[in-house]
C-alpha cells in the first residue's frame, strides 16, 4: 500500500533522507521511530503528498507520487501533532467542512457517527477552541477517518496527551487497525509504538537502519535494539 524505494530528500546541500526503502502492506500497522533530525516528519510529509522527494520512487495504493497526488489524497487521512482545526468552529462544523471538501454522501449521519466513535457527541456544538489537547486529537482522528481512507498517517499523535487521553487514542487506533486500515505512525515512545504496531522501523541518519516485527522482540528488548542502532 505504501512503497518507498531509494527516496532522497535534500534541502540545498543538506540531505535529510538518504535513500529510504520502506514497504507497508495493505492492512499493516507500522510504527516509525528515530532520534530528532532523523527525517521522520519529512518522510511522512512525502507520503502525505505535502513534500516532493528529491529523487527515488514513492507509491501509495499503486499510484506514483507526486504525479498522482490528487488521487492519493482521497485515500489518505493525516493526523499530526498539530491539530490544524478551525478553533472558532464547533466540532460538528469542522467535520462538516471536511465532508464538503470530499463531497461525502450522507454527511450528517457520518459526522454524528464519527463524533460518537471518538466520544465527542455531547460536545458537538462547542467551539474547538475550548477543547483540551486530548479532545483535539480525538477530533483530528474523526476528521482524518471521516472519508474512510485506506491509509492513515499519524505524526506524533501522542504529543502533549495525559495518560487517560493516550489510552483513549490507543483504543481508537486499535479500532482503525481492526477495520483494515493501513497505518503508518511516528512516535518517540518505543514501547507504546511496538505495542500497537505489527512492525517497528527505525529511521537513523536518513535511512531505515533496522526493522523488526512485534512478534520477534519483547517490549524490553526493543530499547536495547534502538540504543544499538542509534549509537553506531
Amino acid at each position: 500500500m505504501i512503497r518507498l524505494n531509494a527516496v532522497v530528500k535534500q534541502y540545498g546541500l543538506n540531505p535529510v533522507l538518504r535513500g529510504v526503502n520502506l514497504h507497508v502492506q495493505a492492512g499493516e500497522f507500522v510504527t516509525l521511530v528515530g532520534p530528532n533530525g532523523a527525517g521522520k516528519s519529512t518522510l511522512m510529509a512525502i507520503v502525505a503528498t505535502l513534500l516532493r522527494p528529491t529523487s527515488g520512487e514513492v507509491r501509495v495504493g499503486g499510484w506514483p507520487l507526486p504525479a498522482a497526488a490528487d488521487r492519493v489524497r482521497r485515500h489518505i487521512g493525516l493526523v499530526s501533532h498539530h491539530a490544524l482545526l478551525y478553533r472558532d468552529l464547533t466540532a460538528a462544523e469542522n467535520l462538516a467542512f471536511t465532508a464538503r471538501l470530499y463531497r461525502l454522501p450522507d454527511a450528517e449521519a457520518r459526522i454524528m457517527d464519527a463524533l460518537r466513535k471518538v466520544g465527542l457527541f455531547a460536545r458537538q456544538r462547542d467551539p474547538v477552541g475550548t477543547f483540551s489537547r486530548g479532545m483535539l486529537q480525538r477530533l483530528t482522528i474523526a476528521r482524518a477517518t471521516l472519508h474512510e481512507p485506506d491509509v492513515l498517517l499519524l505524526d506524533e499523535p501522542y504529543t502533549g496527551l495525559d495518560q487517560e487521553a493516550s489510552a483513549l487514542l490507543d483504543e481508537l487506533l486499535r479500532e482503525e487497525a481492526v477495520r483494515g486500515r493501513t497505518i503508518l505512525m511516528i512516535t518517540h515512545d518505543l514501547g507504546h509504538g511496538l505495542g500497537l504496531a505489527d512492525r517497528l522501523a527505525i529511521l537513523y541518519r536518513g535511512q531505515i537502519a533496522r526493522e523488526v516485527a512485534r512478534a520477534d522482540i519483547s517490549p524490553a528488548a526493543v530499547y536495547d535494539l534502538y540504543a544499538e542502532v542509534t549509537m553506531v
